[in-house]
């Protein structure tokens, strides 16, 4: 590995936000999650959770969608929707899923900066009645058009966005948040060789 990757690498490493997350429930379509990959890498998500109780586990990503970015990130796969709920608890501080409802808040209106994971159903029925209730609350995107949905990959972008806006405001771009185990693990799966 050359210097130069090698820097590039750790770089990216010393932007991951560990306490940010994407969890995506159902979705059936391959190159949506793959876009909401290469978000989720972007933004510096390292974990993303799939969650396939309705429809087959998924064996491959569309590397066209995705430019690769499932080869950076930790995917997490579940079949049963308490065992991954169980998990994202032992991590997050909150889970919010997206839902048109008249309970649901305004995306620009959560805490964003608090350790959170982002639910989002799949593209026909959206996020189960299953999943609304273990969640701890409920949020929408503001639209003022005729049609009151966007596609789960740009809805997933738009919240990522503002998660992100907020988290580099308050400088948790700019403080190193892996360490220990984590850190290692994720430099010796890059391949990353230290000197």
């Amino acid at each position: 590995m050359t210097s130069e990757r090698s820097e590039r690498l750790i770089n990216v490493l010393d932007k991951r936000q560990p306490d940010l997350t994407v969890v995506l429930e159902n979705v059936f379509d391959p190159h949506n999650i793959s876009a909401v990959m290469r978000t989720c890498d972007a933004v510096g998500i390292q974990d993303i959770y799939i969650l396939n109780n309705k429809i087959p586990p998924h064996r491959k990503w569309s590397e066209k969608s995705s430019s690769s970015a499932a080869k950076w990130l930790t995917i997490h796969q579940f079949t049963d929707a308490q065992e991954c709920f169980d998990a994202l608890r032992k991590k997050y501080k909150k889970i919010y899923t997206t839902h048109l409802s008249t309970d649901a808040v305004d995306l620009y209106e959560l805490n964003l900066i608090e350790s959170v994971a982002l639910v989002f159903g799949n593209e026909h029925s959206g996020v189960s009645e299953e999943i609304i209730a273990m969640a701890d609350g409920n949020f929408i995107i503001p639209q003022v058009g005729i049609i009151k949905s966007l596609n789960i990959s740009v809805a997933c972008a738009v919240s990522l966005y503002e998660a992100y806006r907020q988290k580099k405001n308050a400088g948790h771009y700019d403080a190193i948040k892996l360490h220990g185990q984590e850190l290692q693990t994720l430099k010796e799966r890059w391949g990353f060789v230290e000197e």
